[in-house]
């Protein structure tokens, strides 16, 4: 899957876990996402999870999931593009 792609399949994403409000309009790889949004919580976090396995057809383990990958829309791109292969 390209980048532009898959940015717009996880603005998707995080927009059905959060809203749309929530979500910032413009999603770089710098931008921040846990501790920065409010309402990305741990039930968010779990839904997006749950999305991605869905979506893009992968499997994430328990022992895969940090806090890191939820740091910045980059870090949660990069982890996406691991489980794709």
């Amino acid at each position: 899957m390209s980048s532009p792609s898959l940015d717009t399949a996880l603005r998707g994403i995080l927009e059905s876990a959060i809203g749309k409000r929530a979500v910032p309009a413009q999603l770089s790889d710098s931008t921040q996402l846990l501790g920065a949004i409010p309402e990305l919580d741990s039930m968010a976090v779990l839904g997006i999870l749950t999305q991605i396995q869905d979506d893009f057809g992968c499997q994430i383990e328990d022992d895969e999931v940090s806090g890191e990958i939820f740091e910045t829309f980059g870090d949660l791109k990069r982890f996406v593009e691991s489980k794709l292969g």
